[in-house]
């Protein structure tokens, strides 16, 4: 089920229209109008524009890389990875999002932690509020 969501299994077909879409959502979104959206909008458009500002600084543009995805996780979630003293962290976390072993992180491995980390937030609030 993981690889699916991860999309692993997407036809190439369909890759080139989700690989067509952060170019749309932030070009015809620009920063100042993002207040418009309504809020899952703009939190859809700000993941694609966070995933894309750390992606391809080496390599594939579309792919994060070990050293990008560090960068990523210390500069966007640097209060989960405080919360950890495991100086691997990182690389277990690469290690578990990369369902295609290739190495890298594509936007549906990342989009799959975010979704797993907003989860886990959420039932930590749920549990906080018994």
């Amino acid at each position: 089920m993981c690889t699916q969501v991860r999309g692993a299994h997407i036809s190439d077909e369909r890759r080139s229209e989700l690989e067509s879409l952060p170019a749309a959502l932030v070009s015809v979104t620009p920063v100042q109008d993002w207040k418009m959206l309504p809020p899952l909008q703009e939190s859809m458009a700000l993941m694609i524009r966070v995933f894309h500002s750390y992606s391809g600084k080496e390599g594939d543009k579309y792919k994060l890389n070990k050293g990008e995805l560090k960068m990523l996780l210390n500069e966007e979630l640097s209060d989960f990875i405080a919360a950890s003293n495991d100086p691997a962290k990182v690389e277990k976390i690469m290690n578990d999002l990369d369902g295609n072993q290739d190495g890298e992180v594509d936007f549906p491995e990342f989009v799959f932690m975010v979704a797993l980390l907003t989860v886990a937030c959420n039932e930590f609030f749920e549990e906080k509020k018994e």
